[in-house]
């Protein structure tokens, strides 16, 4: 998914505007976590709020899909891969991880993947990645060592790890994705229309895994309690599809065209503390001091290793330039 800015917004009210909504993006998505967890332990499955949220984005964003109708017949493969990986993929495993392990925890594993990506680039590509990049990487594998406390055995659910890993992983996958057609210029995808065919092809793959049918749909009738505070289930659900999901895609793509995909990015990686914090104050999940600082960690690694990126055309080593219009205009997957 390409960004491309224009020479006219790089001034001080583009950038000021700039900043202000990748700040508002990442406030969006580091609430989702927070407001999706009530939901799980009220009694409804983690796949099924899954559905909820991207089917309920979906619809909501039905009218620039059809506006960009267009994308079906030029760029199939890319919107399957999106819908696959970036929508279905990344919130699934999300999801399935906040059910066994907190919110913050879940989301900084999710943050490996700017690191997975030079493991992409180097192997994969077969293409050099800089010595900055690659301290990126060690600084965030050791990050999450102490975010999950390896020396006393792993303090969270194993299977809640795998799942937040798998999550990260789908977000290798969309980075792959979203550098397709970054050289085509005007011809480029619109950035809005592949968000919503993205949500309207991860509501299809969902509505056959989750099966939405044997949902239990009178837990949207009560209420969820938000650490110990009655809250309606549907204020909660509301909040998932309207704020940390469409207004965050929106807020995101349109902070990425007044700021440089490295700026938006660095921007975005706040999503991680936003989530630790609310999960902190609203939802009572504290963190031991290790994990706060494996925590600053982790994303001291990611920023090195998405800030290490030369520019497009640069024959130098590289690392994640796809990595970085992904934290800029998500896609988590969080």
């Amino acid at each position: 998914m390409p960004v491309h800015t224009s020479g006219s917004s790089q001034g001080s009210h583009g950038r000021g505007a700039g900043l202000g909504l990748a700040l508002a993006s990442a406030l969006a998505f580091g609430g989702s976590g927070v407001a999706a967890k009530p939901l799980i332990e009220a009694g409804l499955d983690p796949l099924h709020v899954v559905w909820l949220r991207v089917a309920g984005a979906a619809v909501v964003m039905l009218p620039l899909a059809v506006r960009h109708r267009a994308l079906l017949r030029r760029r199939p493969a890319l919107l399957a891969g999106f819908g696959l990986l970036a929508v279905a993929g990344v919130q699934a495993c999300y999801f399935a991880a906040l059910s066994r392990i907190p919110v913050g925890v879940a989301l900084l594993v999710e943050y490996l993947a700017p690191a997975l990506v030079l493991g992409w680039v180097r192997f994969v590509q077969r293409r050099p990645v800089s010595r900055a990049a690659a301290l990126g990487v060690v600084l965030a594998a050791g990050g999450l060592a102490c975010v999950v406390e390896v020396w006393s055995g792993l303090s969270f659910d194993p299977l809640g790890l795998l799942l937040a890993l798998g999550a990260a992983c789908c977000q290798v996958g969309y980075f792959v994705l979203a550098d397709q057609g970054s050289e085509a210029g005007e011809e480029a995808p619109d950035p809005l229309g592949v968000i919503a065919y993205g949500l309207l092809g991860g509501a299809v793959v969902l509505t056959v895994v989750a099966r939405p049918w044997t949902m239990d749909w009178s837990v949207l009738a009560g209420p969820a309690q938000l650490n110990g505070t009655a809250v309606p289930a549907l204020a909660l659900l509301a909040w998932i599809v309207l704020v940390a999901t469409v207004v965050a895609y929106i807020t995101g793509v349109l902070s990425v065209r007044r700021l440089s995909p490295q700026v938006a990015g660095v921007v975005a990686c706040l999503e991680a503390v936003i989530a630790t914090v609310l999960a902190w104050v609203l939802l009572g999940e504290h963190l031991s001091a290790p994990q706060v600082l494996g925590g600053a960690v982790v994303l001291a690694g990611a920023f090195i290793a998405q800030s290490s990126t030369p520019a497009k055309g640069s024959s130098g080593p590289v690392a994640t330039g796809g990595a970085e219009r992904e934290l800029s205009a998500r896609g988590t997957a969080a």
